[in-house]
């Protein structure tokens, strides 16, 4: 598929027109300069044709992070076959945009000149001082206002070959050529109606709760039919606060720079998502935005935060990046909670391991292991993102809690495990009631989720529930995930 990129200067409407193309609120929006700061790519359909489109950082000058932002928004332009370059149609037109309209323009691609923020009639006039740039591809346009969207979609449409038109299986039929093209009317209409979402933050500030030893066997789960769905496909958060080391994991796993990395603390902004394959499974890695303790969180970050955690709800797998080489934070344990709340399997990588102190690799060990009790299922690897060393250890890692995320234990097995536990220690009994477990059964996977029905649900005190877990994790291999009880009544559904 073609690659179509949108270039431009920070705070120009990039990631709007983005937004505005994918037809959902995608990329993070805001008037801060630097918003976006790695390369957003998407799927698009352009009527019948489908691309993928490339929302970049602003091309700015100045410190570290700009600098680096500006390097990859012009890999992308390289790599690109479709160029859009975006100016701010409310000022004068700029010597630099000029100077890198032209150097885009020698790539022999095809390029258009989006300006943008021409909001009304009497604003094009502003229009005719950017046709000092040469080109007869110019689109005055408003993403916000809906405006003069449709030229430019044409424009593309028209770049895009044949050969990436979708399918349908009655396409040679006449009556499947009307309706495509309906649909193609349909897309620039739906485009034009389409309301972008106002750019404030919408950051819940959650009051702190306290855990409940009994909140993780979610009694309010409904009994679900086994279904192994989607277990080739595994979504991979990488989460941790900010400066630990992420964006460079994330690079590292791919084997390339996708994400951007500088020593400012908070690089990532929004969250960057990138896919590959691995002995037949496809691994999808988010890199999500770092994050703070709640009073330091501001601006675009609120914003971030929120999609960190969309992105988590969305996710199968966390892996919980720590700095080995500093003293871990209580925000450390606060953002493992986040995966405790998600019932994700987890991996804990201590990264920074080539510059950490490796005589104290016990000492370490059982800090990680006292601070993080709640992942006392998840295993520890050590490595350096930096250097790579031991990155590669991670797949198979991946792939082997994922078989365990995914598995179902056959009823017979689960209530053999479940008669040599109680033998052993026999279940108590509540105001000299008794007790009785009839028969367990696992009822979900991802995480994988176990009924016990028997005569009294209340009874089953949490102590025993941990006895129970402890067994079945002997009996089993959960190395990496969670696994959940959910007491029931034999007539309860």
């Amino acid at each position: 598929m073609k690659k179509i990129a949108i270039i431009g200067r920070p705070n120009v409407g990039k990631s709007s027109l983005f937004n505005r193309l994918v037809k959902k609120r995608d990329a993070i929006t805001s008037e801060q300069a630097g918003t976006t700061r790695d390369v957003k790519r998407r799927p698009v359909t352009i009527v019948d044709k489908q691309a993928i489109l490339l929302d970049t950082g602003g091309l700015d000058k100045g410190c570290e992070l700009f600098d680096k932002i500006k390097e990859k928004s012009l890999e992308a332009a390289h790599h690109a076959d479709i160029i859009l370059y975006m100016v701010d149609g409310k000022s004068i037109p700029e010597d630099e945009d000029k100077k890198l309209f032209y150097e885009l323009e020698s790539l022999g691609k095809d390029v258009a000149l989006v300006v943008n923020k021409i909001d009304n009639d009497k604003m094009k006039e502003q229009l005719w001082d950017f046709y000092e740039f040469g080109t007869d591809a110019i689109f005055g346009i408003s993403v916000a206002h809906n405006r003069s969207v449709n030229a430019l979609l044409e424009w593309i449409y028209d770049r895009l070959p044949d050969s990436d038109i979708i399918k349908d299986e009655d396409e040679n039929s006449e009556e499947a050529m009307d309706e495509d093209e309906e649909e193609g009317v349909d897309f620039f209409e739906e485009v034009q109606d389409y309301d972008d979402e106002d750019d404030s933050f919408f950051y819940t500030d959650d009051e702190e709760v306290e855990e409940d030893e009994n909140s993780i066997f979610a009694q309010n789960d409904k009994i679900k039919e086994f279904d192994a769905t989607d277990v080739n496909h595994i979504k991979i958060s990488i989460i941790g606060r900010t400066n630990v080391g992420k964006s460079s994991l994330l690079n590292a796993l791919l084997g390339e720079e996708r994400s951007v990395v500088s020593s400012v603390s908070g690089t990532t902004i929004d969250p960057i998502d990138e896919s590959i394959e691995y002995k037949g499974k496809q691994l999808t890695f988010v890199d999500t935005a770092g994050l703070r303790r709640r009073g330091k969180i501001v601006g675009i970050e609120k914003f971030a935060l929120l999609r960190t955690k969309e992105m988590l709800e969305n996710s199968n797998m966390a892996l919980l990046v720590l700095d080995a080489s500093e003293p871990f934070l209580d925000l450390d344990e606060k953002i493992a909670g986040l995966i405790d709340q998600n019932r994700l399997a987890c991996i804990i990588v201590l990264n920074k391991w080539d510059i950490s102190d490796r005589e104290a690799y016990d000492k370490i060990i059982e800090e990680v292991r006292y601070r993080f009790k709640f992942l006392s299922y998840a295993p520890i690897i050590t490595l350096s993102a930096n250097t790579h060393k031991r990155v590669d250890k991670l797949y198979d890692m991946i792939l082997e809690i994922n078989e365990n995320y995914s598995q179902h234990i056959p009823t017979s097995q689960l209530n053999d495990v479940l008669q040599k536990a109680m033998r052993r220690h026999q279940l108590p009994s509540m105001h000299g009631q008794v007790i009785k477990i009839y028969y367990a059964t696992q009822y979900e996977t991802r995480p994988p989720k176990i009924a016990i029905v028997m005569n009294k649900p209340k009874g089953l005190h949490f102590t025993y529930r941990r006895y129970l877990t402890n067994k079945i994790r002997e009996a089993f291999n959960f190395s990496g995930t969670p696994v959940l009880f959910k007491a029931k009544k034999r007539s309860e559904k």
